[in-house]
């Protein structure tokens, strides 16, 4: 099963299947750990993810479900945040080490690579509580499939057919108002609400991919790229938020310096590329994308 509606299939059966196999595949994920329980984290997380997307898509319909689990998962996923956050601020940072514009800066930016290195390092060792974290995340995830077996929809084509033409209209609609906000402020929050909705978009294409293969995944692949850049703008404000707190992170002034300019230069590139990328991804209007959903569907599902 991939994440994807079958247009044939009773939407009802195949959207309990979908969202349980995102639980079972994060449950597995953080009983095997293959890779470690930190990597396991990371890849449940973006089982999560996915849910959340796919819960948001049929909010209309079932608006009290959607809130709840909402909720839910959105709370396991916090309570396996901070040692992956701090993970992820290592590789922002090294990221930036890469895009350095001469050696003076590479020099600095690699103290603060070093520096939250061993933040990330300490705050693994201290994380005595993570097995108990994980025990309770995998317990919260059967509840969760407990809920969804209670889930179900008109599965009558059009009535889908409507349940997701409402759902895509409202997910670009989010995203309209959010690009907007973007070109108005360069202020992080406007542009890591796009990110969520530039992810959302993502996802419910990768729903849809069965009732145009080649072009939803072309579009997938754009907003994928839109999602990347919003990501590394998102970790430079996580970034700089967290000098402001502990300057000692960036190391002396001088090193203050750089990285303040590195992510200051850099911060302005992504903005653009950003804003660039999502006039892109999202240059038709929600109502006339949705109606195309809605045909595309209607034609699938015979």
């Amino acid at each position: 099963m991939t994440y994807a509606f079958e247009p044939g299939r009773p939407f009802s059966e195949d959207f309990r299947t979908i969202a349980a196999e995102q639980l079972t595949q994060a449950v597995m994920k953080l009983e095997d750990r293959p890779d470690g329980v930190h990597e396991a984290i990371h890849d449940a997380r973006k089982n999560f993810k996915r849910l959340r997307s796919l819960y948001r898509l049929v909010a209309a319909d079932v608006p009290l479900f959607q809130k709840h689990e909402n909720a839910r998962i959105r709370d396991m996923a916090r309570n396996l945040s901070t040692v992956r956050d701090a993970a992820a601020l290592v590789e922002n940072a090294h990221y930036l080490k890469a895009a350095a514009c001469n050696e003076e800066e590479e020099r600095a930016l690699a103290h603060v690579c070093e520096r939250l290195t061993t933040r990330r390092d300490r705050i693994t060792a201290s994380a005595t509580d993570i097995e108990d974290r994980v025990a309770a995340t995998i317990v919260r995830c059967e509840q969760a499939l407990q809920a969804l077996s209670q889930v179900t929809f008109d599965d009558r084509r059009r009535k889908t057919a409507d349940r997701l033409t409402k759902g895509w209209r409202r997910t670009l609609r989010r995203a309209k108002r959010a690009r907007q906000a973007c070109s108005e402020t360069s202020e992080a929050p406007a542009f890591h609400e796009l990110r969520k909705r530039a992810q959302d978009y993502r996802m419910h294409l990768g729903l849809m991919h069965a009732v145009w293969p080649s072009a939803l995944q072309a579009k997938r692949a754009e907003a994928k790229a839109l999602v990347d850049t919003l990501g590394h703008l998102n970790d430079l404000a996580v970034m700089t938020q967290l000098i402001n707190e502990d300057p000692g992170l960036a190391g002396n002034s001088q090193d203050q310096a750089h990285l303040i300019a590195a992510v200051i230069d850099r911060q302005g590139s992504l903005r653009k590329h950003a804003l660039d990328l999502a006039a892109e991804v999202f240059q038709e209007e929600p109502d006339d994308e949705s109606r195309t959903i809605r045909l595309l569907w209607l034609d699938a599902a015979r």
